[in-house]
């Protein structure tokens, strides 16, 4: 089999996209189909995505002082970095992005965590007994004050 044969491997990975607040308040669908698009060219097969949080930034970046952040995880060949760096770049409503793997017991909780519908089954959650316990706290015999040498 040829290297060119060779199937790419998917790698996960947790994006963190900071859009422009004022064009995903005037267009929300389109501001996400942007960058779905943006993500569509890389090769990355998003598995959850969601707002996460929006207001006021820390310090101005390139003139906006308001940002929404953008959580998104897909899968993706690791040739298909360099794709969304740049088309980041170009692009008027993306301002920054990070993106990072992720291991896949991480990315799995992490997508059942923003994206419910996306977990196999739940998982139940075990009832905790309690037990009462007696536990008589006695005070000390001694006074801290006459333990102090004079």
């Amino acid at each position: 089999m040829s290297v060119a044969e060779k199937k790419a491997v998917m790698v996960n990975y947790e994006g963190m996209f900071l859009l422009d607040s004022g064009k995903f308040a005037a267009d929300h669908e389109g501001t996400i189909s942007h960058l779905m698009e943006i993500l569509e060219k890389a090769g990355a097969e998003v598995v959850a995505h969601r707002p996460w949080q929006d207001g006021k930034l820390a310090y101005e970046i390139e003139g906006h002082m308001k940002g929404l952040h953008y959580l998104v995880y897909f899968k993706m060949p690791g040739s298909g970095m360099d794709i969304i760096t740049r088309a980041c770049h170009l692009s008027d409503i993306v301002i920054r992005q990070l993106v990072i793997k992720q291991p896949l017991t991480l990315f799995d909780a992490m997508v059942a965590a923003i994206d419910p519908a996306t977990s196999a089954e739940p998982q139940p959650i075990e009832e905790v007994k309690e037990e009462k316990v007696d536990i008589d706290l006695e005070a000390p015999d001694y006074d801290a004050i006459d333990d102090v040498d004079e």
